[in-house]
């Protein structure tokens, strides 16, 4: 992992993200770069569409206000020692988000979540649920300060289906990065029941050719997905929740419905996404 993004708007959840992936940097000597996006009506950053161009001077004043945010936040502590590269991108979010993670050819994302609620609501932030949903590198949602280090166990909800495969291994090879107890799972739930020979023979399937030294599978019933992933993280302590993302079906196959209140704690636990090829 050389190179990581964090896009950032100078929240408080924006420099949770930016003090995970400095963690990350300083463990596996990695660069980042953070990236803010200013969204500026075309007008005020286009000559061609602002007539006598008299609007410029009001982009470079939001230009120079960000790189003055730029400067609060490299001189933070916890970024010594660490290449920080920072950008400015007049454009939207989340096509500024992509275009910089393929341009310059980004390992990994880190992003904070606005989410209060539940874990849909994780990833409610459209930019947020935008690259999740699209991405094809490993994003890393966080919601509050965490240690790395301290992420000893990793859930990670699978469907056993046999083409998800590849998003698996990139699972396994992610958490043996954190040193970290993999719990694969798989939510049984009443409306979408299967058998234990099924189950056998598609667990049997996903894991093999996988080093499993560090990895345990088990089935766990629930009344619906979302919530048993939840319950299934609080039931192994989880530090981190992994799942495989469906391109433009984002979460759906693992989100839908609502999540009761009880589980809204559970939530607060960051959530990595891996995009299925």
């Amino acid at each position: 992992m050389k190179k990581i993004l964090v896009p950032t708007d100078f929240s408080e959840q924006a420099e949770s993200a930016l003090k995970v992936a400095a963690q990350f940097a300083k463990k596996y000597n990695s660069e980042i770069y953070l990236l803010h996006m200013l969204e500026l009506p075309t007008q005020l950053i286009d000559p061609a569409t602002s007539g006598s161009g008299n609007q410029i001077p009001e982009s470079i004043y939001f230009m120079k206000l960000a790189h003055k945010r730029f400067e609060e936040v490299l001189s933070k502590d916890y970024l010594n020692g660490i290449k920080v590269y920072e950008a400015v991108q007049f454009q939207e979010a989340f096509d500024g988000i992509m275009e910089f993670t393929k341009d310059n050819n980004v390992d990994m994302v880190v992003m904070g979540s606005h989410g209060a609620t539940g874990m849909k609501e994780v990833f409610i932030g459209s930019n947020t649920e935008k690259v999740v949903r699209n991405s094809d590198i490993p994003v890393l949602v966080i919601k509050d300060d965490i240690m790395v280090s301290d992420v000893k166990n990793m859930v990670y909800a699978t469907d056993l289906m046999e083409k998800n495969k590849d998003s698996f291994i990139e699972a396994v090879q992610f958490c043996n990065m954190l040193n970290a107890k993999m719990h694969v799972v798989y939510i049984n739930t009443s409306n979408k029941f299967k058998t234990d020979d099924y189950l056998e023979e598609k667990s049997t399937a996903l894991l093999s050719g996988v080093n499993t030294s560090n990895v345990s599978f088990e089935v766990y019933g629930a009344e619906s997905v979302e919530k048993g992933i939840l319950k299934y993280a609080s039931k192994k302590n989880a530090d981190l929740i992994g799942v495989s993302t469906h391109g433009r079906k984002g979460l759906a196959h693992f989100l839908n419905g609502s999540i009761s209140e009880d589980l809204v704690n559970h939530a607060k636990r960051p959530v990595v996404t891996f995009r299925i090829k």
